[in-house]
């Protein structure tokens, strides 16, 4: 797939119809599985781009494989909203314990939780399956798979991304290398309302007054019917809740 021209799909909250073209530009992310990074787009441009770990099991979303799955996913719950940097969640609860970045012998889901829901027959279980973008405090392979199927970040930018990313935001994760988009001004990202997501499609094409950059164009989409299959109850969701 060409760099300069990049398709998402972008659940946008809004409250009603005739609003959706003020809700239209709210905050997306990529994750690139060969740059290992994540980039976060606000309004068509470049907001951010932070490095992490994906599963060192490879790319998939079967039931027990602890791999990474590929798609468009949404964030469906976001958990540790005052939590400490370090916070030791199991079972998406915080225990009371606070660990330093590359404590030894420890690898616990720490800091925030942004739990994610696949959007896509390819990635139906990644809810189940506890796929989320969490703090990790081996920061030491942050940059290189690593993970038992989440997304791993350091403390300091999964707090960061947590604060700027709404619940209904859409999380892509491509096996691609990450587009070359325009960095964008000051960010005034904000929660967004709590309503029934509305869909729309993000075009990525080259903007013609920056060379080597895009800037992105949005506009709706007709909802499709979810073919996903049954879920099933995941057996290794304890080992993910240890170490994800």
């Amino acid at each position: 797939m060409s760099r300069l021209r990049w398709f998402l799909a972008i659940a946008v909250l809004a409250p009603a119809p005739n609003a959706l073209r003020a809700q239209i530009l709210q905050p997306t992310v990529i994750v690139s599985v060969a740059d290992q990074k994540l980039m976060l787009v606000d309004d068509g441009a470049r907001a951010a781009v932070y490095s992490v770990s994906t599963s060192k099991f490879g790319l998939g979303d079967h039931w027990g494989s602890m791999a990474t799955p590929l798609g468009t996913l949404q964030v469906a719950q976001k958990i540790g909203d005052h939590a400490p940097v370090g916070a030791v969640f199991h079972n998406r609860r915080f225990t009371g314990e606070i660990l330093q970045p590359n404590a030894p012998g420890r690898d616990p889901i720490v800091t925030r939780i942004i739990w994610l829901r696949g959007l896509e027959a390819d990635n139906a279980h990644a809810y189940n399956r506890g796929i989320y973008i969490h703090g990790t405090p081996q920061e030491k392979n942050i940059g290189r798979p690593a993970s038992y199927g989440c997304i791993r970040m350091k403390s300091s930018d999964v707090t960061e991304l947590y604060a700027q990313l709404p619940v209904g935001a859409v999380v892509q994760i491509t096996s691609d290398h990450l587009p070359k988009l325009s960095r964008a001004g000051r960010s005034t990202l904000a929660s967004a309302p709590s309503s029934a997501p509305v869909s729309t499609h993000a075009v990525f094409t080259a903007d013609s007054s920056k060379p080597g950059a895009e800037k992105a164009t949005i506009t709706p989409l007709t909802p499709k019917t979810s073919t996903a299959p049954a879920k099933k109850p995941d057996a290794t969701a304890w080992l993910r809740n240890a170490r994800a």
